[in-house]
């Protein structure tokens, strides 16, 4: 922070330029840090958590309440990292987070993980394959049968529901034109006939995995935008998608770090 601030003051863009690629841990070697920084430490696999913390007193100072951080995709820690080793490793590092979020021994930082089921339930390779975080993050028994318990480390999110998927879809038309209403590009009966497109040519998965299906709203949205004369009519009839990609865990590569990966009878 403080050779970004001499930057800053000297008008020197390299410096700067240095100090935000050292915030970002893109230094590979202390070496060459020192070289470009004067500084004898470089933010690595180790030491980020603890720079993290760092930084989110320093946002704290700058005004604002804190720092959010947002990992998505956690299933490729589960699922597409085949070593068992470096998925332990892995696990160690959101161990030590979550016991520090949850015993109060961190301030102005939060962290939201973003998985699926399986990465998290899953005791040969998810999460709960680490006994520590099995139990740490494990459910309220109590919350069955429809009853909720919202305080706890995990939250379960349920899949889109048609109604949640046509409420979605009429955000992303106000968003698209900024809010103002008279720019919008697609009508209530286009939404209507896009969802029943969906319905038709894919059946209840449309609303379970919506990835594929925002985006061609979205392009839907930009040429009719980018095209006045064209139909939406045409466009949507024209829509030919017939599957959803997802992600299937059971599809990944088996490891030989991986217990019974190699076993034969």
């Amino acid at each position: 922070m403080q050779r970004y601030y001499r930057g800053h003051l000297a008008g020197d863009e390299a410096v700067k330029t240095a100090a935000i690629r050292w915030l970002r841990a893109e230094y590979p070697t202390k070496t060459e840090a020192r070289q470009d920084l004067g500084v004898r430490t470089i933010i690595d696999d180790n030491s980020l958590y603890d720079y993290l913390k760092l930084f989110a007193r320093f946002v704290k100072i700058a005004g604002y309440a804190g720092l959010l951080v947002c990992l998505d995709e956690l299933v490729v820690l589960s699922h597409r990292l085949n070593n068992r080793v470096a998925r332990n490793n892995n696990y160690e590092a959101i161990l030590r987070i979550v016991n520090d979020c949850m015993q109060g021994d961190v301030r102005n930082l939060g962290f939201i993980f973003a998985a699926t089921d399986e990465c998290l339930t899953d005791k040969r390779r998810g999460l709960f394959s680490y006994e520590a975080l099995a139990s740490r993050l494990a459910g309220n028994r109590f919350a069955q049968g429809g009853l909720v318990d919202l305080s706890g480390p995990v939250l379960t999110l349920p899949n889109l529901t048609p109604e949640d998927f046509y409420v979605l879809l009429h955000n992303i038309r106000r968003v698209h034109s900024g809010g103002d209403e008279t720019k919008q590009v697609l009508s209530e009966e286009g939404i209507e006939a896009y969802l029943q497109s969906c319905a038709q040519r894919l059946g209840a998965s449309y609303y379970q995995t919506p990835r594929e299906l925002i985006k061609d709203f979205i392009d839907l949205l930009n040429t009719l935008r980018q095209n006045p004369s064209a139909d939406w009519r045409a466009l949507i009839g024209n829509i030919k998608t017939a599957n959803v990609p997802t992600i299937d865990p059971s599809e990944t590569a088996a490891s030989p770090d991986d217990d019974l990966a190699t076993f034969k009878i």
